[in-house]
């Protein structure tokens, strides 16, 4: 029974958050069949992060800012980025800015509900440590994700040298504040709770207001107005 609880809290939060980025689309919504699959793909790229991640530590050791920024957050954010942009970033259904969004935050969470339920049965964690985990790297994951889509949908409904910087962003931004996230979370033992929730709150602040504003942009909410006059 234990066993079952501590499974529910490890799964739960991913599936929450991802329902939650998902009723947010207003305007067009996404297959679930898709979705559910990027959310899988997720799962799949675990093992291949975990084995790029040790042979870089082994390569460029494991100092703090190699670390964060190379190691973790590099190598999670660059194979989120590189399976969207090749099996996502093209696809019929990526038809409006929002749909970046929610498949971006659809890998990150499967990614992240993988590594929580690793987390969980490996260190035999409390409910209490998993409720932890939800507020932060799960909840992290997910506005890394919103980052990252948010740019994605930027780029795809963009042209020229203003389609590849969004791209450049859509790598480079969720990188560097998941490699702070992890950098604080690594490094500062005492009062990292004061660090850590301004961060979290920061990046949810910015991640609902990118959501407003990919919603925003739809080609179909202008449609829907005009069928209103």
């Amino acid at each position: 029974m234990l066993f079952f609880s501590i499974a529910s809290a490890a799964v739960a939060p991913g599936i929450a958050l991802l329902t939650y980025i998902y009723l947010k689309d207003k305007y067009d919504a996404e297959p679930l069949s898709m979705v559910i699959k990027v959310f899988l793909l997720g799962f799949l790229i675990v093992f291949p992060v975990m084995i790029v991640q040790r042979g870089l530590a082994i390569w460029l050791g494991e100092g703090p800012l190699v670390s964060a920024f190379w190691i973790s957050a590099g190598v999670e954010e660059f194979l989120k980025w590189f399976v969207l942009f090749h099996m996502i970033y093209n696809h019929t259904e990526f038809d409006e800015p929002y749909d970046g969004i929610l498949y971006a935050a659809a890998i990150s969470l499967g990614f992240a509900t993988v590594e929580n339920v690793i987390f969980a049965l490996a260190s035999h964690a409390s409910i209490g440590t998993m409720l932890v985990r939800a507020l932060l790297p799960v909840s992290g994951h997910a506005m890394f994700g919103v980052m990252m889509g948010y740019y994605l949908g930027r780029a795809k409904f963009s042209t020229g040298w203003k389609s590849r910087k969004f791209l450049i962003y859509s790598l480079l931004l969720p990188l560097f504040w998941h490699g702070v996230y992890d950098w604080i979370l690594d490094n500062v033992s005492q009062y990292w709770i004061w660090f850590i929730i301004p961060l979290m709150a920061f990046l949810w602040y910015g991640g609902i207001g990118k959501m407003i504003r990919a919603n925003n942009r739809s080609p179909f909410r202008i449609t829907e107005a005009r069928g209103q006059d």
